[in-house]
């Protein structure tokens, strides 16, 4: 047991050092945002889509008990490596930033272990607010809308801001898989994840049962019926 967690100690230490630093995260999220013609740092991100993105991503966001990574993931991911199975465990917010900033188009175990460590580091160099500043300037909700402001506004003609909890909850939603869950193309399948994310506001104590029952009651259809960009 000693000579394995010294092991582990030692690719955890090479890992941290053979990563890049973060120093540059707040640069590279604007480069990004501007590249996709979206406002940085955008508007303060509203408590309601902060609220439904942590309750469905990553519940212990800006947590003492998470270091920038879910230890039960990782120990998820070297279980599967070790009997063949193919689960890649949860990814916090951390390393879903870092992926979007630094390593968008490789995948597997090594681009999981560089998004621990990246994870790790984003978590003590930022502010929480940061991050999810960040975050939302920068992660794509599908039709080609990067960043909140401009989903907010293509999808429901209303800045972030004057968002409702179902309006939160399927941008929330979205963020995992923007094709798949498109309110538009897909709606019913949009409302079988807003149902979700709503569930998860209820399971982390934001929402009752009662205002998740009446978010979930408005149609998708009225939600999308002001699509097409926010008043000039």
């Amino acid at each position: 047991m000693a000579l394995v967690l010294a092991i582990v100690l030692v690719g955890f230490a090479v890992l941290m050092l053979a990563t890049p630093s973060v120093g540059n995260a707040w640069s590279i999220a604007r480069t990004e945002a501007v590249t996709h013609h979206a406002p940085f740092p955008g508007s303060a991100v509203p408590r309601r889509f902060t609220d439904a993105l942590i309750a469905t991503e990553d519940h212990r966001f800006g947590s003492a008990l998470e270091p920038g990574f879910d230890p039960f993931a990782v120990a998820r991911v070297l279980l599967s490596g070790l009997i063949g199975g193919g689960d890649q465990g949860g990814a916090t917010l951390y390393q879903q930033l870092a992926k979007m900033l630094y390593d968008p188009k490789s995948g597997g175990f090594k681009l999981y272990a560089y998004e621990v460590a990246l994870g790790i580091k984003l978590r003590f160099s930022y502010s929480s607010e940061q991050i999810l500043r960040m975050y939302a300037a920068v992660v794509y909700f599908g039709h080609g809308y990067y960043g909140l402001d401009r989903a907010s506004c293509g999808y429901f003609g209303r800045s972030p801001s004057r968002l409702s909890w179902p309006q939160a909850a399927v941008l929330a939603g979205l963020v995992q898989a923007p094709t798949d869950y498109d309110p538009i193309r897909y709606p019913a399948v949009a409302r079988a994840r807003e149902s979700h994310v709503l569930g998860r506001l209820v399971a982390t104590g934001v929402l009752t049962q009662r205002q998740a029952a009446a978010a979930f009651a408005v149609p998708m259809r009225r939600l999308v019926a002001d699509a097409g960009g926010c008043p000039a």
